[in-house]
């Protein structure tokens, strides 16, 4: 399993929809590519779309395939995963995907602002004891304000019944818009069909376990303060998803 990390990692320096930004090229706000990703990476002025937490990049790729007038970019730390995602996009020719390996806490020194239309947020850690490293929580929901276009979507795809629950009283207590609110999306629908068909390989799992998906839609608009809901709400079973790392990533 190490060597075929080592192996993955050196074979992401090579590709060329990858982008690994050291420490010092974003520690003073200011990357490169910040306000240009359109018109450099993509070559067009195309919307962009991040995937926050991109895994294996099964969303990032089958949004690209889906709608490509638009601009997908996948981000996750874990360089080991990216690198089935990256290279699935140069195999199949798709031009709208590239991957970012980066901490979520960097991304505003990626990204200018109101340069991204939308985001992702797949199957994230529920984070329950840690309300600040939530994905969808105030701290990071302010920060996704300073790149995020005026009233651009969040997507929340996730079988954790706490952090839907959570996401959802957010919403209420900060007067945001949501559009859709769905907590069992494959028995009620309300998404559209052609998304609903993308499933990632901890999605697949936890159906296969009997685990409901919640799906929530919203914008990022409502009050300019974000505040934390003040409601209880009652922590689930979710497991974070190492157990099933013996599983071998293809």
């Amino acid at each position: 399993m190490a060597k075929r990390k080592l192996i993955r990692f050196a074979e992401l320096e090579t590709f060329d929809n990858v982008y690994q930004p050291k420490f010092e090229e974003i520690s003073g706000g200011e990357y490169c590519l910040k306000g240009k990703w359109a018109e450099r990476v993509f070559g067009n002025n195309n919307p962009i779309v991040l995937e926050i937490g991109c895994g294996k990049g099964e969303y990032t790729v089958g949004l690209a395939r889906l709608f490509p007038n638009k601009n997908f970019i996948g981000i996750d730390i874990k360089g080991a995963r990216i690198w089935r995602g990256a290279k699935t996009a140069i195999e199949e020719k798709i031009p709208n995907v590239a991957f970012l390996r980066a901490f979520v806490e960097q991304i505003d020194a990626i990204f200018a602002e109101g340069e991204v239309d939308e985001m992702w947020i797949t199957f994230p850690d529920p984070q329950m004891n840690k309300a600040r490293k939530r994905l969808t929580g105030s701290k990071l929901l302010t920060q996704y304000r300073k790149y995020l276009k005026p009233n651009g979507l969040v997507h929340l795809k996730t079988d954790s019944g706490f952090l839907y629950q959570y996401t959802v009283e957010l919403i209420k207590k900060n007067g945001m818009t949501c559009n859709v609110d769905n907590n069992d999306l494959y028995l009620q629908g309300g998404a559209d069909d052609r998304i609903l068909s993308i499933r990632t390989f901890y999605e697949q799992q936890w159906l296969n376990r009997g685990k409901t998906i919640k799906y929530v839609q919203f914008m990022l608009d409502g009050s300019e303060s974000i505040e934390e809901p003040d409601v209880d709400i009652e922590k689930d079973d979710y497991h974070s998803q190492s157990q099933y790392m013996s599983v071998v990533e293809e």
